[in-house]
């Protein structure tokens, strides 16, 4: 397909990478940084362009890949009549898109993704639209990049988007807080990603409360006071240990 990616920052340069490596055409990068438009376009052979108004008139979809804030900014300046558009947000609705076409929806790649990566990881897409029509069109779109692609109205994939940001933002700040926690105590954060792997990998198999391990589980309270009192100097991560054991040791 030809394809117009509006934006240049995480989302819009991976994709676009994706998309570029399963042969799609990337027409033309739209942005208001001419710097970062023309690099990514000249990453991916594109035309580059920092004026909506002259946005390529003839691809087959436009993507708006921009913060979920700046995404109504965007839609205000566009109006490419029966064209497909989509944004590429968990969270918001697939209506702030509808002055911008008739036929419009949602790729969301429901992946952490950093522009900086040399590889690219496995993204599952998640998919919507306002018509039938739309959503067959995505789909087939969306197979094309992935084989993991899921037809979610708007009520579920908020759903699934505060999930996402569980497992993955909320556990991030964990691993930041304790690598702090490392840091000033000289010890090396790295020792614990084989760790961390594992229990990911785990649940490849395995229900998360089936393989739930540690101290709180299996009743050890001393062990959990002990290390409670040990991160008395450290009270943001001590609220979450003894949250996060409470929580265990009830569920």
């Amino acid at each position: 397909m030809n394809v117009v990616m509006i934006g240049t920052g995480n989302v819009a340069t991976v994709l676009c990478k994706l998309m570029y490596h399963k042969g799609h055409h990337i027409k033309q990068i739209v942005g208001r940084d001419a710097e970062k438009v023309q690099q990514l376009a000249s990453l991916m052979q594109a035309e580059s362009c920092t004026n909506v108004v002259e946005i390529c008139p003839d691809a087959n979809i436009y993507i708006i890949a921009v913060a979920d804030d700046a995404v109504t900014d965007v839609v205000n300046t566009l109006y490419l009549q029966d064209k497909l558009v989509v944004h590429t947000a968990g969270s918001l609705n697939k209506h702030v898109l509808q002055q911008a076409s008739s036929n419009y929806g949602v790729l969301w790649p429901l992946q952490t993704l950093r522009k900086e990566t040399n590889h690219l990881p496995e993204i599952p897409f998640i998919i919507d639209g306002n018509s039938d029509l739309v959503i067959n069109r995505l789909q087939a779109f969306a197979e094309t990049l992935s084989n993991k692609c899921f037809v979610a109205n708007d009520e579920a994939r908020i759903q699934l988007h505060l999930g996402a940001v569980v497992v993955s933002n909320f556990t991030n700040h964990l691993f930041a807080l304790v690598a702090e926690f490392y840091q000033k105590e000289q010890l090396d954060f790295k020792l614990l990603l084989p760790l961390m792997n594992e229990t990911v990998s785990r649940l490849a198999n395995h229900a998360p409360k089936d393989v739930q391990t540690g101290p709180a589980a299996r009743g050890d309270f001393e062990t959990v006071q002990k290390h409670i009192a040990l991160l008395h100097d450290y009270p943001q991560l001590q609220a979450f240990y003894e949250a996060f054991s409470n929580s265990i040791v009830h569920k």
